[in-house]
């Protein structure tokens, strides 16, 4: 019996010209899913990703001049390897893509449908927003009331009391 990569797997690594609006970090695990991933799809011969890239993925970074890069902390900087950096931005646009496309394709073929969810979503969101703002304006007006009572304080020589930051309740 042969094992054959199914359509949406070899649908995630073909190329489609589009590239993410910004630049986002990583949220998939390159241990536990990235590296078994490629490791797969380059045992059935979807992807040609180097040995060396599967095998040492995390690389130290180099300054311009050739130097380790190290962190403002002090630890030295790592980075993914290329091609493996490559092959995950691929399946990233792909899936993105993927995703826009079907919510296109919902929005094209059912309108009235779409349009019905994201009235009932806003409405729904609508009791959430409105509590939520009258949390940040009371929040608000109370750390006004601290900062005056703070400088009036300080303007008549009186000891302030607690210093710091206001907690409200939700």
């Amino acid at each position: 019996m042969e094992t054959q990569t199914p359509s949406y797997i070899k649908a995630l690594l073909i190329r489609n010209g589009k590239k993410p609006a910004a630049r986002k970090a990583w949220s998939i695990d390159l241990e536990t899913v990235w590296l078994p991933f490629f490791t797969a799809t380059n045992t059935m011969g979807d992807t040609a990703i180097p040995s060396d890239a599967l095998g040492a993925p995390l690389r130290l970074a180099y300054n311009p001049d050739g130097s380790v890069k190290f962190s403002k902390a002090g630890r030295p900087v790592t980075k993914v390897a290329k091609e493996l950096a490559d092959n995950v931005r691929l399946v990233r646009e792909n899936f993105t893509a993927g995703l826009q496309g079907y919510a296109n394709m919902v929005i094209t073929q059912n309108p009235e449908g779409y349009k019905a969810e994201v009235e009932r979503a806003r409405k729904a969101g609508e009791p959430i927003l409105a509590h939520d703002k009258a949390n940040l304006d009371e929040a608000i007006q109370k750390s006004i009331e601290a900062k005056l009572a703070e400088a009036e304080a300080e303007a008549t020589g009186k000891p302030e009391g607690k210093k710091g930051k206001v907690a409200v309740a939700a």
